[in-house]
């Protein structure tokens, strides 16, 4: 089997083709991105012989195409922006796909997927991918549901690249349409820094409070709930920042710099949020943080044989200290988010996925399964049941 790692000279997706390489059997790993100085970088970085580089750019259609044809799946690592035109190559190609994302751009072409017999599962990292296992594992195991709270802390630099610096202007711009609860059967718009809950999570990221965000698990929650014949009242998805990033964001909201009105400086036109993108990309404020890494809490209410029961799913990671090897700062989260995207493109690549189509991670994975190739990697989930 042949795996393209699209955007794999990325700070995320080079750690999930490092775990190609320690852990899958694929018989050629290929780096595949626009930066081909980055992408042979990290060909020296994986040194193996499975290991290459080809140049791709999903902006030229015809030719990324002609180079996804050779593949089995296509690891899609590419920002947000780009993943409509990536998904579109992948669907066209003929070959399976997974990307980190899943914000949307994949579903119009489910039908394509679905008539070459492909599947593209979109969004599997950690949030949403992890999160998604985490809460089918506590929804499979009760009668009912009645609340679904999942929430999360990224602990990493606010713009370490351009594909995160653009994940924070995207998750919290005001014009977002899909920033939504499901609520009483009826998915309802909410505002940025929504609903705020202080969550606790794993030591030693600590309690924080928390907004909604305007990832996918709202909505594939609430589709593998319907299919099993089950309704929630109430899904909640939120997530935080270090506390300074989420200070910064709060005031570049509140001043309307998030809506990236036009401005002119000496006599050039620039988006005001372009300009301190810019900026957050070029100066060590934007590169660092105190605190490393990626936590998850999974809140689910329900009954189980008439008892009201709480599954709380936590999970942890090797500390960013320094104290083991691979798993210093900034690769604390980049590891945490690349690591799920490669176990899940071992598992479609191995036609372990049933489906075709675009298939989102709750129709895709076995949670457990998912759990025991975590653990392999040093990620623990950790499930708590009490009575209510």
């Amino acid at each position: 089997m042949k795996v393209l790692c699209l955007g794999g000279a990325g700070r995320i997706c080079r750690e999930s083709a490092l775990d190609l390489v320690q852990f899958s059997d694929f018989e050629e790993i290929t780096i595949g991105d626009f930066d081909e100085k980055a992408g042979r970088e990290v060909v020296a970085w994986l040194d193996d012989p499975r290991v290459n580089f080809k140049k791709v750019d999903v902006k030229d259609r015809a030719a990324a195409v002609k180079i996804m044809k050779d593949y089995d799946i296509v690891m899609d690592g590419t920002t947000i922006t780009l993943n409509g035109l990536s998904t579109a190559c992948i669907a066209e190609a003929g070959c399976h796909g997974i990307n980190l994302n899943g914000f949307g751009e994949e579903y119009p072409y489910d039908p394509l997927f679905r008539k070459h017999g492909r599947t593209h599962v979109p969004g599997f990292g950690m949030t949403p991918g992890t999160t998604d296992m985490m809460a089918k594992y506590a929804i499979d195991r009760l009668d009912t549901v009645d609340t679904v709270r999942i929430s999360h802390g990224a602990f990493r630099p606010i713009a370490f690249s351009p594909s995160i610096t653009e994940t924070t202007s995207y998750e919290y711009d005001p014009k977002l349409p899909g920033r939504v609860v499901y609520e009483d059967g009826t998915f309802v718009q909410v505002p940025p820094f929504a609903r705020p809950l202080d969550v606790e999570l794993p030591a030693p990221y600590g309690t924080h409070p928390q907004y909604i965000i305007p990832h996918s698990e709202t909505k594939t929650v609430a589709a593998y709930l319907e299919e099993q014949g089950k309704q929630a009242r109430l899904i909640e998805v939120r997530g935080t920042w270090p506390p300074q990033n989420m200070r910064l964001v709060r005031a570049l909201y509140d001043w309307g710099i998030l809506r990236n009105d036009k401005i002119r400086i000496a006599g050039v036109e620039i988006g005001i949020m372009d300009a301190v993108s810019a900026y957050l990309m070029q100066y060590p404020v934007g590169q660092e943080t105190e605190l490393y890494g990626y936590a998850l809490h999974i809140d689910i209410t329900g009954t189980k044989g008439g008892k009201k029961l709480r599954y709380l799913l936590t999970h942890t990671h090797p500390a960013s200290d320094g104290s083991i090897a691979g798993w210093e700062k900034l690769r604390a989260y980049t590891r945490c988010v690349g690591i799920p995207m490669a176990i899940a493109t071992v598992l479609i690549a191995k036609g372990k996925v049933k489906r075709t189509g675009v298939v989102v991670p709750e129709f895709a994975f076995d949670p457990e399964e998912i759990f025991r190739e975590l653990e392999k990697r040093q990620i623990l989930i950790h499930i708590g049941v009490t009575n209510l």
